[in-house]
């Protein structure tokens, strides 16, 4: 009899306990454990706890909260194109939230930090471009406008360097026309960004070996009066009195 009981009662204690697992918890408390797991820098599982409390909550004030948070776990989790869906999911719902314009200055992140080499699509690095641009066309007095313009100053840097980097290429393939289109293209659509003074240098070379002497002297020049700390300069003064 007392074994019966005793089976009897561990099958009850293991079905319990089963139950409780499967229970749902309460969004508050799902918040909590992201929260949590969050500070401890686990934001894959932070990120799963506030997506389902985004999920299941029915109060729009915890919904915004998670909705934010949700998208932090998911940048810091390097899953920037996920994070980038929700900052502008964010920004779409609440576009009168304080917190609309650091959204957007994440989207501008998350896309920049999609494309880290120059050898790759700089897609991502133009859009980053354009989120940081619109910044500081809506927001100009923000807290965060002077971070917003120096990750702008970056993006266009990059921008310029890729122009560079594809000029180069049809500059050793003997395709001068496209090379000097390239670094026409750097000039600009990127003024005062660092690669310059090297576009300029290209720019001359390739004028040279395309058989156009005057537009080689003129983007030697140029260089060496823009740029007369270059490290090209010397090599460009070389170039201009041999061909003067």
């Amino acid at each position: 009899m007392f074994r019966r009981f005793a089976l009897a009662l561990t099958i009850l204690l293991a079905a319990t306990s089963c139950t409780n697992k499967n229970l749902k918890l309460p969004p508050e408390t799902l918040f909590k454990q992201g929260e949590k797991l969050y500070a401890k820098e686990k934001y894959d599982a932070a990120a799963e706890k506030w997506q389902k409390a985004k999920d299941t909550t029915t109060s729009p004030l915890l919904k915004t909260a998670v909705e934010l948070k949700l998208a932090d776990a998911l940048y810091h989790d390097e899953k920037y194109i996920e994070a980038t869906a929700e900052y502008e999911s964010f920004r779409k719902l609440h576009p009168k939230n304080p917190k609309a314009p650091y959204a957007l200055y994440m989207m501008g992140l998350s896309n920049f930090a999609q494309s880290d080499k120059i050898d790759i699509d700089q897609t991502p690095v133009s859009n980053a471009a354009t989120h940081f641009e619109t910044f500081l066309q809506e927001y100009p007095n923000s807290d965060l406008t002077k971070q917003v313009r120096d990750k702008l100053a970056e993006c266009r840097t990059r921008q310029a360097a890729y122009e560079i980097y594809v000029g180069k290429f049809y500059y050793r393939t003997d395709q001068y026309q496209a090379a000097i289109g390239r670094f026409q293209e750097a000039l600009e659509k990127y003024p005062g960004t660092p690669p310059l003074d090297e576009a300029l240098f290209l720019l001359g070379n390739t004028y040279l070996r395309s058989g156009d002497a005057a537009k080689a002297k003129e983007s030697l020049s140029r260089l060496v009066t823009e740029f007369p700390k270059s490290k090209y300069v010397n090599d460009a003064k070389k170039l201009l009195s041999r061909n003067s």
